[in-house]
C-alpha cells in the first residue's frame, strides 16, 4: 500500500477552502499511485476551531463539504480527514473529534479521539466527548486486506516517562495491541515547542515497539492566532527508525510505500514560502523559521499584506524588523523612528543602519513637539507638567498613537516589539509600546532574543537568511545593537538595569516561576536570593492586568502569556 502524508496549512473555519486543499493533495497523490492520503487532526476545520464548533450551521456545512469531496475524489484513492462528528445521543458536549474516510463512493466516520487535552492552550472537553473504543480501519488495497489503527494526536501521548503530562483515561496504543493491526496512523495538530519534535518521534517509536508495526504521524502546518504548527510529519518503522521526515515550517505532500525500501517520494509542496528545514537543523534556525511562519500566517489569515513597527535602535525592535522583512517582504514593511529628546544619537544611527541593511522604508517623526503639547495641556489638571513615571509613559503612548495612526491610514498590521521578560514584570506601557495586533517576540525572554540575534548575524544563518529573502552576507542586526546595554531611553542615561536585575539573572527565575509554576519559597530553597525572588514575584503578579490587555504573542515556549495562562487579576 502506498500512503501520502498531507501536511497542509489550513485556514480555521474555512471548510470549503480546506476541503479544496485536501482534494488537491488527493489528486497529487493519485498521480503517483497513492492508495490512501492521511491528513492532520481536524484538517477540514483547521486547528483549533474553538467556538466555531458551537455553530450548528458550520456542522451542517461540513456534511455538504464532505459530500462534495467524495463526489470529486479520484478513483482508487481514499482520504483520512479530521472532522467534527455530531453525536446522536443527547447531552453536552455534542461532538466527537473524529476521523472520516472519504472515497469516491461516499464518506463515513471511522475513528474518534479518546484522550481530550484540556491543559495549557487546549480546551477540547469544552467541545468534544471522548471516544469509547479503539479505532481500526479495514481497507482493501494492493490485492490484500489492511488493518489500520487510528489515533488522534493526544492518543499517542501515553508514556509518562517521555513527556510527564499523561492524561488520565484510556491507553489507546495498548488497546490496539490486541487488534492485530498492520500500521498505526496518528492524525495530529501539535503546536511547535523547542525540542518537541524529538519527543514526538520518541513517542511514535515507543508505540511502534509496543505494537510491532510502523507508525505514520501527520501534523498540521501553519500559524493560527497565537499557535504555530511546525508540521515535521514523519514515518517510523517497527524498529523505531525514521523512514520519512517531512520539513519543519513548510507545507508538503510526500508518499511512502508500506513495507518497501524504496526511496520516499516528496511531491510538490502547497502554496507558501519555500521554508525547507533539515530534520536536525539548529534549534535557533527552527525557532526563527517558526516565528516567520507564525507572523506571515497571522498577517495573511487576518487580511494584512503590510506591516509597521517602531524602530528604536534596540535589539527587540531590530529582531522584529528582521522577522517582518522575512514574513512580509522588506518592501511591505514600514519602520517609524520616533526619537524623543532622550534618544541617543547612537540609537537613531543604529536604527537607520538596520533599516538600510534590510531595505526597509523609514520615516522619522520626533515626538518632542507632542511631549511639549501634552505637558501644556495637562498642566491645569495636574498643577504642573507631568513628571516621573507619568512623563515617561506619555512618551511611549505618544509613539503608540503615531504608530496606530499610520497603521489605520495605510491598512498595516502594527507589530508590538516587547519581549517575554518585559511582559512578565510589567516593564512595558499599556496603550504605548504594548500597542499592536501581534506581539511577535512576546514569548521570547530577553536572553533568548540576544541568542537568536547572535545566530542571525553568524555565518551559520546565511542559508536560512537567503531562503527567506533576507541578505545572506554580513550582519543583519549588527554588533552595535547586539552590544549595547538595553534601555527604553525614557529619561537621560536610563538603563533597564536601573529597574530590573540583569536579564541573565532575571530570565532563569522567570522561567521557573512562569513555565514550571514553582513557588518563591521553592526557588529560595534551591539557592536563589530571597529578596530578589520576592521582588520578581511581586512584579509578576502585579503586571497581570497589563498582560490581560496585551496583543497575542506567538507561542514557542511550554507556557506563554496567552490562552494557556489563566491567572486572576484580583487575587491574594
Amino acid at each position: 500500500m502506498r500512503l501520502a502524508l498531507a501536511q497542509l496549512n489550513a485556514l480555521v473555519g474555512d471548510l470549503e477552502g480546506n476541503g479544496d486543499r485536501l482534494l488537491a493533495a488527493c489528486h497529487q497523490a493519485a498521480a503517483v499511485g497513492a492508495d490512501l492520503v492521511v491528513s492532520s487532526e481536524l484538517s477540514l476545520w483547521g486547528y483549533p476551531p474553538r467556538d466555531l464548533l458551537l455553530q450548528k450551521a458550520l456542522i451542517e456545512q461540513q456534511s455538504r463539504v464532505l459530500d462534495r469531496l467524495a463526489a470529486a475524489m479520484p478513483a482508487g484513492v481514499a482520504l483520512l480527514a479530521g472532522v467534527a462528528e455530531a453525536t446522536l445521543e443527547p447531552g453536552w458536549p455534542s461532538l466527537y473529534n473524529a476521523v472520516a474516510l472519504v472515497e469516491s463512493t461516499g464518506w463515513r466516520v471511522v475513528g474518534r479521539k479518546r484522550l481530550l487535552p484540556s491543559y495549557d492552550v487546549f480546551d477540547e472537553r469544552r467541545y468534544f466527548r471522548p471516544g469509547q473504543e479503539a479505532a481500526v480501519l479495514q481497507l482493501e488495497r494492493g490485492g490484500r486486506p489492511w488493518r489500520l489503527g487510528l489515533t488522534i494526536c493526544e492518543d499517542l501521548w501515553v508514556e509518562d516517562d517521555l513527556h510527564g503530562q499523561r492524561l488520565a483515561g484510556a491507553d489507546p496504543v495498548a488497546e490496539l495491541g490486541a487488534a492485530a493491526i498492520d500500521l498505526l496512523l496518528n492524525l495530529s495538530a501539535s503546536p511547535f515547542g523547542q525540542g518537541k519534535g524529538a519527543v514526538r518521534r520518541r513517542l511514535a517509536a515507543r508505540a511502534a515497539a509496543r505494537l510491532a508495526v510502523p507508525v505514520v504521524y501527520v501534523n498540521q502546518i501553519g500559524g493560527n492566532d497565537e499557535l504555530v504548527f511546525d508540521g515535521a510529519s514523519f514515518v517510523v518503522n517497527a524498529a523505531g527508525g525514521v523512514e520519512l521526515q517531512l520539513p519543519c515550517a513548510a507545507e508538503a505532500v510526500a508518499c511512502w510505500q508500506v513495507g518497501s525500501q524504496a526511496q520516499p517520494q516528496t511531491l510538490a509542496p502547497g502554496p507558501g514560502p519555500p521554508l525547507q528545514v533539515a530534520p536536525q537543523a539548529d534549534r535557533r534556525e527552527q525557532l526563527f523559521r517558526v516565528l516567520v511562519l507564525g507572523l506571515a500566517d497571522y498577517g495573511r489569515k487576518c487580511g494584512f499584506q503590510k506591516a509597521v513597527l517602531g524602530l528604536s535602535g534596540g535589539i527587540d525592535s531590530a529582531l522584529v524588523a528582521v522577522l517582518a522583512a522575512a514574513a512580509f517582504g522588506a518592501d511591505q514593511v514600514a519602520a517609524l523612528l520616533l526619537p524623543s529628546p532622550w534618544s541617543s544619537r547612537g540609537s537613531i544611527d543604529d536604527a537607520q543602519a538596520l533599516a538600510q541593511r534590510l531595505s526597509l522604508g523609514t520615516c522619522t517623526l520626533p515626538i518632542a513637539p507632542l511631549m511639549a503639547a501634552c505637558d501644556q495641556t495637562l498642566e491645569p489638571a495636574l498643577g504642573g507638567a507631568p513628571t516621573g513615571l507619568a512623563a515617561e509613559n506619555l512618551q511611549s503612548r505618544l509613539r503608540g498613537l503615531l504608530l496606530m495612526a499610520l497603521a489605520n491610514q495605510q491598512g498595516r498590521l502594527l507589530l508590538a516589539t516587547g519581549n517575554k521578560s518585559e511582559l512578565a514584570v510589567g516593564y512595558c506601557t499599556l496603550y504605548g509600546d504594548m500597542n499592536g495586533g501581534l506581539a511577535v517576540i512576546g514569548d521570547l525572554y530577553k536572553t533568548t532574543v540576544f541568542g537568536l540575534c547572535e545566530w542571525l548575524d553568524s555565518a551559520a544563518a546565511g542559508p536560512c537568511r537567503r531562503s527567506l529573502g533576507l541578505p545572506a552576507e554580513g550582519e543583519l542586526i549588527g554588533a552595535a545593537i547586539r552590544g549595547k546595554a538595553p534601555s527604553a531611553e525614557l529619561r537621560p542615561d536610563q538603563k533597564d538595569s536601573d529597574s530590573l536585575p540583569d536579564y541573565a539573572v532575571l530570565d532563569p527565575l522567570l522561567k521557573r516561576l512562569v513555565e514550571d509554576l514553582v513557588s518563591p519559597e521553592q526557588l529560595v530553597a534551591e539557592g536563589a536570593d530571597g529578596a530578589l525572588v520576592q521582588r520578581i514575584w511581586s512584579l509578576l503578579r502585579r503586571a497581570e492586568f497589563k498582560r490581560r490587555q496585551a496583543a497575542p504573542s506567538l507561542k514557542v515556549s511550554p507556557r506563554s502569556f496567552g490562552s494557556g495562562w489563566r491567572m486572576p487579576i484580583a487575587a491574594f
